[in-house]
Formats: structure tokens, C-alpha cells, sequence
């Protein structure tokens, strides 16, 4: 009796002393969503009625009928009406970092504030202060994306959609061939199904807000034929029109486009938790490329002249993300940290083969049981 009492003791100090064993990963696919240019403001608060005046005077849509759709009191109404599937899914079972009312702040780190520098932050762990415009040309920097593209696991099962035809830039689709559909790329001109000749017509005949690049409707669309066919286990997707409409100073539009936004994230969630492939081992992480300034002037733009456009969001859903919902009074986050995060949903260490790199969220993977 005494011998066994002695090992069992031994056997609970050994135990103790033991560091946590890791909770099995349940994520074998993840995918990057972006709203360029979409204000945490907006995510957290809804509609902002200091910009109601500037929509009244503009006259494109009536006031009364934007708040008919898109105006509570409570401002967690609001966000509710704007975003229903981020607060009605991702906050009820993932979290939210970003809402800087509620102590949490999440910012880039790059001092530029504009869309080519943040994404390479975001797809590159670290910024790089020689990208200082939109026209840099082929990134130097390895994404996260071409990185887990050269791993055995992944190899050619890393897919890249979005409106921005810069894209194939910042993904340097040249040094990385990593399959890019982007701006006038986005189209599929050798799909001769119906849908895919309808789709090539839509866009040729559609007016398009800027260039070559087509609207968000035209990028999900693609998306999800894409999806009925194909399995990626590592997808980046960027829409675009929260912040065409925003440069154009329609404020009603961009209301519009951020609730579509919503909608496309939520029917892409539901289209992959319907496959096999998908259901229950797939992660999203949702967030923005650059914030914006504030006031009726100043929430056009962004950029150091427009203070605030330093500051976004960063959403994350998936079987190994504990439901903490919306954070409050947590440490400061980065977009930086967006790179090793993906990474490590499936199983990878980023910044082994990057050092510089910044770390994975905290939080957001579980990590012990």
C-alpha cells in the first residue's frame, strides 16, 4: 500500500511539474478577408450621425430612409443593423479586437496609412518603409502566402482574389506564381459555362468606380464558382468598394457597401461550412487595411494628413478561437501580427523562416487544455 501511495505521488508531482499539454489544432484552412478602408468606427458604433449632414445635403438617398435601415439609439443596435453577421456570428463565437471605446486599440505599424503599405504589413509580418506609395511596383518582401506556397503541405493550395488590381504587386505574382485573380484578372476569360459568360459580359458592360477594377459583387461571385470547384486551404480575399465609395464622399453608399461586405463574409462562411473540406476546420480572420480620419471632411481620406488612419480592427472566427466576443482593455495589437497569425492557424511557425516578423495575436488560438 505504501509503495503505491508513493508512486502515485510521484506520478501527480511529475504531472504538475509538466508544462500544459497543447490542445489538439481543429483548423486545417484559413482565410485572410479584408474591407479596405472600412473605419472601426463603423464596426463598433454603426452609422455615424456626425456624417448624416454631409448625405442630407448630398441628396443621393434620404436620411430618413438610411435610418430606416441602418439607425438605433444604442450604438450596439447600430452596429448590430450594419454588420449583422459580424455581431451576430463572429462576436457570439469568436472575437473582436479594435474598439478602442472599450480600451482595445489595434493599429499598423507602418507610417504611411494607405493600402499598399498596409498590406504588405499584414501579408509580410513587418512594414517596410520603402513601400511610401500604391504604385511601388512587385513587393520585395515574401508573403506569408508565398511562404506557406512553398511548403509540401500547401503547395499550390494558397489562392489570392480580390477587386485591387495592385494585388498582383503586393503578391509579386511574377517571383511567387501564386494563382492571383485580381482586377481585370478577376474574370475567368476561358470559363465557357453560362455563368461564366454571363460574368465576363457583366463585367465588360458594368461601369467600373476605378479602372480596371470590378465591384465587390463581381469578386464574390468569382469566389464562389471558384469554391464549387476548388479546395484552397490558404485564401486571401479583398474587397474593395468600402473605400471607393468612401473616397468619393458618399457616405449612404459606403453604408451600403460595408453591409454588403458583411453579407459576403457570412454567405462565405455558411458556403464552407457546408463542404467536408471545410465544415468545422476552417478559420477567418477579417479585418481592414488602413483606417480612416474623422469629421465630415476628413473620413474620406486616410493617410498621416488624416489623423486616426493609423487605427483598425481584426476579427477572428474558427473552431480553435476561444468565443471572448468583443475585447476590452486588452494590449495593443498590430497589423503585423496578422502574418503569423495565418500561419499558425495551420500549424506553421512564420517567424522561424521570418524573425523579423511579428508575433501571432494573442488570444486567438488555443493554446493548452
Amino acid at each position: 500500500m505504501k509503495t503505491s501511495l508513493k508512486a502515485l505521488v510521484a506520478v501527480l508531482a511529475t504531472a504538475i511539474l509538466l508544462p500544459a499539454v497543447a490542445a489538439p489544432r481543429k483548423t486545417e484552412n484559413v482565410v485572410l478577408i479584408i474591407s479596405d478602408g472600412l473605419r472601426w468606427q463603423e464596426v463598433f458604433t454603426g452609422l455615424d450621425p456626425l456624417l448624416l449632414p454631409d448625405v442630407e445635403q448630398q441628396g443621393w438617398t434620404p436620411v430618413a430612409a438610411l435610418k430606416q435601415k441602418y439607425w438605433h439609439e444604442d450604438p450596439r443596435e447600430r452596429r448590430r443593423l450594419l454588420l449583422p453577421f459580424i455581431w451576430g456570428t463572429i462576436a457570439k463565437q469568436g472575437q473582436l479586437f479594435g474598439n478602442q471605446l472599450a480600451g482595445s486599440k489595434a493599429e499598423v505599424t507602418n507610417g504611411f496609412w494607405f493600402s499598399y503599405p498596409g498590406y504588405n504589413e499584414m501579408a509580410s509580418g513587418l512594414a517596410d518603409p520603402r513601400i511610401d506609395r500604391n504604385e511601388f511596383g512587385p513587393n520585395p518582401n515574401q508573403t506569408v502566402f508565398e511562404w506557406l506556397n512553398s511548403r509540401p503541405l500547401f503547395r499550390r493550395k494558397v489562392d489570392i482574389f480580390g477587386a485591387w488590381s495592385t494585388f498582383h504587386d503586393i503578391f509579386n505574382g511574377k517571383r511567387s506564381h501564386l494563382p492571383i485573380r485580381a482586377g481585370a484578372t478577376l474574370v475567368d476569360r476561358g470559363d465557357e459555362s453560362p455563368q461564366g459568360r454571363l460574368l465576363e459580359e457583366l463585367y465588360r458592360t458594368t461601369t467600373r468606380l476605378e479602372g480596371d477594377d470590378p465591384l465587390d459583387s463581381f469578386v464574390h461571385v468569382a469566389l464562389r464558382a471558384h469554391l464549387a470547384t476548388h479546395r484552397p486551404r490558404v485564401l486571401f480575399v479583398g474587397y474593395g468598394d468600402t473605400d471607393s465609395w468612401a473616397h468619393m464622399g458618399r457616405y449612404d453608399a459606403t453604408l451600403d457597401t460595408a453591409h454588403s461586405f458583411d453579407a459576403f463574409v457570412g454567405d462565405l462562411w455558411q458556403q464552407m461550412q457546408a463542404l467536408p473540406a471545410y465544415r468545422g476546420k476552417t478559420t477567418f480572420i477579417v479585418t481592414c487595411d488602413h483606417g480612416r480620419g474623422s469629421g465630415t471632411v476628413d473620413w474620406k481620406d486616410h493617410g498621416v494628413q488624416q489623423a486616426g488612419s493609423g487605427n483598425i480592427w481584426i476579427a477572428v472566427i474558427g473552431p480553435d478561437t476561444p468565443p471572448l466576443g468583443e475585447r476590452h482593455d486588452t494590449p495593443l495589437v498590430t497589423q503585423s501580427q496578422i502574418a503569423a497569425t495565418v500561419a499558425a492557424f495551420v500549424g506553421e511557425d512564420f517567424r522561424a523562416a521570418k524573425p523579423a516578423a511579428a508575433p501571432p495575436l494573442p488570444d486567438v488560438l488555443a493554446r493548452s487544455r
